[in-house]
């Protein structure tokens, strides 16, 4: 029987694997069991830690809606409450962003959700 020798294959594959632990601590940037390890742990923080970014960017935004809600004397939940019975569709990220860096856009969106409807 003729025998397979992995030479090439095997240094691609620890090739690859030691690309992705480039800049590890201690032997799991170049010991190959301690890297495999380290690459699945690795990979599972990443998954995970994508989902909590989107929660704390929106935990984010609404701190920032309140701090300049505040100042023009409602609450979060009360504007918000407000533009979904107005039904004006703007997002948080982009509310965040105009309370920030158009004040004074911001303030007539706030106008507009608080004015009264004339029947």
């Amino acid at each position: 029987m003729v025998r397979v020798k992995r030479g090439v294959a095997a240094r691609k594959h620890k090739k690859n694997i030691f690309r992705y632990t480039k800049g590890f601590r201690w032997g799991r940037k170049n010991r190959l069991k301690l890297a495999k390890e380290a690459i699945l742990h690795s990979f599972s923080h990443a998954f995970r830690d994508r989902k909590a970014k989107k929660r704390v960017r929106r935990n984010l935004w609404q701190l920032q809606i309140n701090a300049a809600v505040r100042q023009l004397g409602l609450t979060y939940s009360r504007f918000i409450n407000l533009l979904k019975k107005k039904n004006i569709q703007i997002d948080r990220k982009i509310l965040a962003e105009l309370a920030q860096k158009n004040p004074e856009i911001f303030k007539k969106i706030v106008e507009t959700a608080t004015e009264k409807t004339k029947k």
